[in-house]
């Protein structure tokens, strides 16, 4: 596999974690995000092979220049599509702008990025992972478009393997349950402290890892994952 890879949403939670454990195969990594903050996981060895992209993924005309510059100088072989944004609540309490971020965010920006690689993926026969959500496949109150524009993404995933696996690509798509992240930044709830009632950023990683791992002609096209509790913590929600 080329050891070139490009993963959204990169500065932190999962889509950091993904970078980390490519790095430690040997990938070069592109990782794109909105702004990146200096910690010890940016020590001088990650560094060396991960990249930052500062880049507004909605921003179509920005993302597609900044695609078009990674192209130029490498053959991609990975691609991970992993940036989403979550605002909650009931549907009438959500606004255009709210709506349109997540719509963008979570399903328009993966095609857009998907469709500009996808030649280059083919001549490598490369892998693509769309990080998509339990929420796909359930019916979400109080999350209503987070859930449909997760719902669009294991879709399109399913879709897209049936339609280029004869080149060689393999198309994955991973559903997460509950993670520590800071999706839920804008929710009135979080995940539950208990490490038996939510995921780790790195045990998804390490899913997409034994995934690219596997021998060639084996796809693993869907996973979820789930922590062993059902259980939220509810929070105060300070957005608006």
């Amino acid at each position: 596999m080329e050891k070139t890879a490009i993963v959204t949403g990169a500065s932190s939670g999962i889509g950091l974690a993904i970078s980390k454990m490519l790095v430690k195969h040997g990938f070069v990594v592109y990782g794109f995000g909105r702004t990146f903050y200096e910690s010890e996981d940016f020590n001088n060895n990650f560094k060396s092979f991960f990249h930052q992209v500062i880049c507004d993924i909605t921003d179509t005309k920005q993302l597609i220049a900044a695609l078009n510059t990674i192209k130029k100088q490498h053959r991609v072989g990975l691609l991970v599509n992993n940036a989403g944004v979550g605002f909650y609540g009931p549907h009438e309490t959500l606004n255009s702008t709210k709506i349109q971020q997540m719509v963008r965010t979570n399903l328009e920006a993966p095609m857009i990025i998907t469709n500009i690689l996808l030649r280059d993926l083919q001549k490598t026969k490369g892998i693509i992972v769309n990080v998509s959500s339990v929420t796909a496949t359930k019916s979400n109150t109080h999350g209503c478009v987070y859930g449909a524009t997760k719902a669009g993404l294991t879709s399109f995933s399913h879709s897209l393997f049936d339609e280029v696996r004869k080149t060689g690509i393999k198309v994955i798509n991973i559903q997460p349950d509950m993670t520590k992240t800071n999706l839920y930044r804008n929710a009135d709830f979080s995940e539950d402290e208990d490490i038996l009632a939510h995921l780790e950023p790195k045990e998804v990683a390490d899913m997409i890892e034994y995934i690219i791992d596997c021998r060639d002609g084996l796809v693993i096209s869907d996973v979820t994952l789930k922590p062993q509790l059902h259980r939220i913590k509810k929070v105060k929600n300070t957005s608006k």
